[in-house]
């Protein structure tokens, strides 16, 4: 477990606290991630160190509905893909993600590793859509971590009952 009072950490102390991640509605996903804000004990946003390797994607297509998220690339070139259109990203792009956000994901096309900062708010919940899947969630932080539960299409709002 991190040292939540230790402020500053040093690249050498960083490095071997990444760890790889997945998505399971994605089987092209995986990045490797140093989650540098828990490691300073934060708990209200979130910074990541992420490094994709070429060929790779990050997540499936997304969009949040509570969370905003931003990405700061710092090294490598990839392809974002945003509301259905591609753009190449490289160091010093920034991309913004206000919510509820356009569908969002980057994709590693080049033969080099792709390294950024990925950040945001850290709500205990969060609902998000994967449009080219169909599929919505609502995620929860717990105790035991973020739990996932599908919910059912189409979604509607609660209304004021006439």
């Amino acid at each position: 477990m991190p040292d939540s009072k230790k402020a500053l950490w040093r690249a050498s102390e960083i490095a071997p606290t990444a760890r790889p991640f997945t998505q399971k509605l994605n089987p092209n996903s995986l990045f490797r991630a140093a989650a540098l804000s828990r490691l300073a004990g934060m708990s209200r946003a979130h910074v990541s160190l992420v490094r994709l390797p070429p060929g790779k994607d990050s997540f499936a297509n997304h969009a949040h509905m509570l969370e905003e998220e931003w990405i700061y690339i710092l090294s490598g070139r990839a392809i974002a893909e945003i509301d259905g259109k591609s753009a190449e990203v490289g160091p010093g792009d920034f991309m913004g993600f206000a919510t509820p956000s356009a569908p969002h994901l980057l994709r590693n096309t080049f033969d080099e590793e792709c390294t950024y900062l990925m950040g945001g708010e850290d709500k205990p919940i969060d609902v998000v859509s994967y449009p080219e899947l169909n599929q919505r969630f609502l995620l929860m932080q717990t105790d035991k971590g973020t739990e996932y539960y599908e919910l059912g299409d189409p979604i509607k709002p609660f209304g004021k009952a006439d």
